[in-house]
């Protein structure tokens, strides 16, 4: 088995053979010289609360990049995830606020606002792979009908969040903060879902979607799957995010759509689908928050922040692409 999957790149070189495998390789390295930059400008950046302080700010960016690497996967987009967040995050406040913020009402409004979120990802997949609507075009239209139920729910941000809910979300359990705990179930849900057909066939689909059609794969029905995902992994981070700021904002997620797709680029998946890890994806989202944190520690002017945010996000991007293009040449 290992000689079969070998040997084809047999004559390759070493460097071409690992990013074939692992195509998260250039976003690693983008990645561990950030952390170094970090670690240079701020040395404090390196230590254990300041790591936990970054995986709290970015795992809901992380969720959301996953969530959108499975329609990448096949071939698709989606521009509304931003929008699913912010309508799980003014569901699960008001729901919270209504029934009392108790332990059991928590949790009752955090299961409300997943079944949100898959709703919306169910809404997607019918209207782009049943329907056949471009995706681009139907999810900016969802995005903005999300956003206006969003408004709906809550029209001025600002209700907070129950003390039982930040408080769990920012606490410390046998030693451990709470969100590593989170860290660690996610990746037994990513790994399940790695081994499973499922993902194989988003791909064979992102590939090719006529020749997987032709083999007899229910190319509708995956596509749609991607989308459930989707929205599911987009109410996930919306959960993470609301205990993050504690409170409810139905405009949360306007910026964090494009830094999903953003996150997707950088981890060195495929938007045309067919190529892509969702461990590149992580690593993407992470590349995002470690430069938005040296902007600050190089003492960045406010009023330039954002511009150089954006240059190196972009030199970021340049970099793995021409590292991947000059090893697969």
């Amino acid at each position: 088995m290992q000689q079969t999957l070998t040997s084809p790149a047999a004559n390759a070189s070493p460097l071409k053979s690992v990013l074939q495998r692992f195509p998260f390789v250039p976003a690693l390295i983008i990645l561990i010289a950030l952390v170094a930059l970090n670690g240079f400008f701020q040395p404090r950046s390196l230590s254990f609360g300041s790591i936990t302080g970054l995986f709290s700010t970015y795992l809901a960016l992380m969720l959301l990049a996953v969530a959108q690497t499975y329609v990448v996967f096949s071939g698709d987009i989606d521009l509304s995830v931003g929008s699913i967040v912010s309508l799980v995050n003014v569901v699960i406040i008001v729901l919270m606020e209504k029934w009392g913020g108790g332990g059991l009402t928590v949790i009752a409004a955090c299961l409300v606002g997943i079944l949100t979120g898959l709703a919306c990802g169910v809404a997607n997949g019918i209207m782009i792979a049943g329907l056949r609507l471009q995706a681009i075009v139907a999810t900016f239209a969802t995005s903005i009908f999300f956003t206006g139920l969003a408004l709906y729910v809550l029209p001025v941000a600002g209700t907070p969040a129950p003390e039982a809910y930040w408080m769990t979300y920012g606490g410390t359990y046998f030693g451990i903060p709470f969100v590593f705990y989170v860290v660690a179930a996610v990746a037994i849900v990513l790994g399940v879902l790695a081994r499973m057909r499922l993902t194989t066939q988003m791909l064979a689909v992102g590939d090719d979607a006529m020749a997987a059609f032709q083999t007899g794969l229910p190319v509708t029905l995956i596509r749609i799957k991607g989308y459930v995902l989707c929205g599911l992994f987009s109410a996930l981070a919306a959960l993470c995010i609301t205990g993050d700021t504690a409170s409810g904002d139905p405009l949360v997620g306007g910026k964090m759509t494009l830094y999903s797709v953003a996150a997707v680029v950088l981890g060195g998946s495929a938007l045309s689908g067919g190529a892509g890890t969702v461990t590149g994806s992580l690593i993407g989202a992470l590349i995002i928050g470690l430069i938005n944190s040296l902007v600050f520690f190089v003492g960045t002017p406010s009023e330039w922040q954002n511009l150089v945010q954006g240059l190196a996000i972009l030199v970021a991007l340049m970099a793995g692409i021409l590292v991947s293009r000059g090893a697969r040449a």
